[in-house]
């Protein structure tokens, strides 16, 4: 496998009617983009997590919005593994559940494709008072 295919990125291709030859396609790196920007109006939410494994939080309102966010698709079907930093002092239930809804509006509603789950991880929370983040290992 080439290197330049190892490192494209899923899309999906939309076609209203099987008859056209023309088509639109949206890269899995849109709908993580969308997905990103949605979790940047979740208040209690500090960041994302570096990588799916761990490593360094990065705070949202940076420019790579689709940090810590998987974006798998199937047919017209997305789904969505997010990994996060929780603000402390905001419960974490309520902060995920509000995650999860906008997230899938965001994504739903830029796209037309439907979104059948968003899995959240959390991974760490951020002090405020130490300006630190301490994430599971």
């Amino acid at each position: 496998m080439s290197e330049e295919k190892r490192h494209q990125p899923e899309e999906i291709v939309l076609n209203d009617h099987e008859e056209d030859a023309d088509s639109v396609r949206i890269s899995s790196d849109v709908i993580g983009i969308l997905a990103g920007t949605g979790a940047s109006e979740v208040k209690g939410l500090a960041g994302m997590s570096g990588s799916i494994v761990g490593g360094i939080a990065e705070k949202l309102g940076r420019k790579d919005f689709s940090r810590g966010i998987k974006v798998s698709l199937e047919d017209s079907r997305v789904t969505l593994d997010l990994y996060v930093i929780v603000e402390y002092g905001y419960r974490i239930q309520e902060v995920t559940e509000e995650l999860k809804k906008t997230v899938r509006s965001s994504v739903e509603e830029t796209t037309g494709l439907k979104v059948v789950s968003v899995n959240i991880y959390v991974q760490g929370i951020h002090l405020p008072d130490r300006d630190e983040t301490v994430e599971s290992s």
